[in-house]
């Protein structure tokens, strides 16, 4: 599996099957700060974690996807998805709307994508079946998880792999925080980023929890 990250909480997940690949974008965002996604994007799933113009840019997404956005149980090509209900704020959706976060079962892993969450996760929002092998998590406070609140749920959820998302990154994500002040929530320095993540089951880390920080696209 390789996993590609192109700003805010957009990522391509891809895979190939049988010679043919296979691909999952989560959240595409419409353009901002000069910062807008390749026309040649595609993908056979989108996940859209809530309805704003940084996470359901769909039409900027080719090949067709199947769309995904809203909690519910999907399969398309082997791929298993549940979206599962919770909040863009702290005040059960109140004030700024509902969010979807996903589990997605893909060639063996478990991946885990939070959105735009804004508050704990409770065993509702967690399956018992399946740990979480990769974690994809929002990092830059404003109107989702402060880095010390996503801090704690790395400590709650004890991913293989944390993947922090949905922070400043060069001219993009005005109002937010860097990723700096996650890893310093983590006690730990900025590992050197990557562009590509390349993972797979029996490689994932198993004594700690391991960040990886992806350069945007």
């Amino acid at each position: 599996m390789k996993i590609s990250w192109y700003g805010f909480s957009c990522f391509r997940i891809h895979e190939k099957d049988q010679g043919r690949e296979v691909a999952v974008v989560t959240d595409p965002f419409a353009a901002e700060g000069g910062k807008k996604l390749p026309r040649n994007l595609t993908a056979d799933i989108v996940t859209v974690s809530h309805h704003h113009p940084r996470h359901d840019n769909v039409a900027a997404v080719g090949g067709d996807p199947f769309v995904i956005d809203g909690p519910g149980e999907y399969e398309t090509r082997d791929i298993f998805v549940t979206g599962v209900a919770t909040f863009h704020d702290q005040a059960e959706g109140k004030v700024k709307g509902p969010n979807t976060i996903y589990h997605v079962i893909f060639d063996g892993l478990h991946l885990m994508h939070l959105g735009d969450l804004k508050h704990g996760l409770s065993g509702n929002h967690i399956p018992d079946v399946h740990s979480v092998d990769i974690l994809f998590v929002p990092v830059g406070g404003g109107d989702t998880l402060s880095a010390k609140a996503a801090s704690d749920l790395v400590d709650q959820l004890e991913p293989r792999i944390v993947i922090p998302m949905h922070y400043r990154s060069g001219k993009t994500g005005a109002g937010l925080d860097t990723v700096d002040a996650f890893l310093k929530a983590r006690g730990m320095k900025q590992p050197d980023p990557v562009p590509i993540l390349k993972v797979n089951k029996r490689d994932l880390p198993q004594d700690e929890s391991q960040i990886v920080i992806l350069e945007p696209q």
